[in-house]
């Protein structure tokens, strides 16, 4: 579940956040949102026993990698795999106490929380997959809030699917080398040379998403102070990237956690003011 390493749901759990921040005018339902939370935590946790269920016979020839569970022998991909369908089923009993359209938006989320980690086999975009997977939350806070998905929420689930594509290219930097010599694709390697430049053009294309977003959404001028903190932690990326050297990228990735709560707490003052 990789509970100790909580990036995962901080990434996960910002764009839910603000998205029941938008749908509820500041004033978020309190048991949707504890509820939304609970979600967040478990279907994270199932994406990374999926995921590692799902890589076992990768994760061995990847120095990151080569200690998980399954990879090193101490769990049996059976138990994995067992373990993530009574995830999955915890997952669906919390949605059961929302309304319809969230409990048929979380039977989609599902299915793209247990596909994503076989999309690196056939495509150099899983990033791009997992923003769908991690940007599913949008609209499922907006469901749960407001009983509809309306425009702004699709502009904004855009936006997350943006922002997976920038940490997680980040993060494929980390293993582009053995990633090549196990045949994983990826956008790092995609990307090749130009990595940096397509990042860099991915976050500011986000940053006007986000922008556009604020605008349909009537927000403040303390929302797009939180975006111009958000677009000084994509300049401080970029400089740690620069000579995409391995443990820079990964700070850089972790990095997003800023990127996330600077956004939210626009919206936090915003709504307040």
């Amino acid at each position: 579940m990789r509970l100790d390493k909580p990036i995962g749901v901080f990434l996960l759990l910002w764009p839910a956040l603000w998205s029941l921040w938008i749908a509820g005018n500041g004033k978020p339902d309190l048991l949707i949102s504890m509820v939304i939370v609970a979600g967040v935590i478990v279907m994270r946790s199932a994406g990374c026993v999926i995921n590692d269920y799902a890589d076992r016979e990768f994760d061995p020839h990847v120095e990151r990698t080569r200690l998980r569970p399954i990879a090193a022998g101490e769990i049996a991909p059976n138990q994995a795999l067992l373990f993530f369908l009574l995830l999955i089923l915890l997952a669906f009993d919390l949605t059961l106490l929302l309304n319809a359209l969230t409990i048929l938006l979380s039977v989609i989320g599902a299915f793209l929380a247990a596909s994503y980690p076989f999309m690196k086999r056939y495509t150099h975009l899983p990033q791009a997959y997992l923003g769908i997977a991690f940007g599913w939350a949008v609209p499922m806070s907006f469901a749960a809030q407001t009983g509809q998905v309306p425009a702004v929420a699709w502009w904004l689930f855009l936006a997350v699917v943006l922002w997976a594509l920038i940490y997680d290219t980040l993060y494929a930097m980390v293993d582009r080398d053995d990633d090549v010599k196990v045949g994983v694709k990826s956008t790092a390697i995609l990307f090749g040379r130009h990595v940096r430049s397509v990042v860099a053009g991915l976050q500011a294309l986000m940053l006007l998403v986000l922008g556009w977003v604020g605008i349909q959404a009537g927000l403040g001028s303390a929302y797009y102070a939180g975006l111009s903190v958000g677009a000084g932690c994509f300049v401080w990326q970029q400089y740690l990237v620069r000579d995409e050297e391995k443990s820079a990228c990964f700070r850089a990735f972790l990095h997003n956690n800023w990127f996330g709560a600077a956004v939210f707490a626009g919206l936090a003052v915003d709504a307040l003011l």
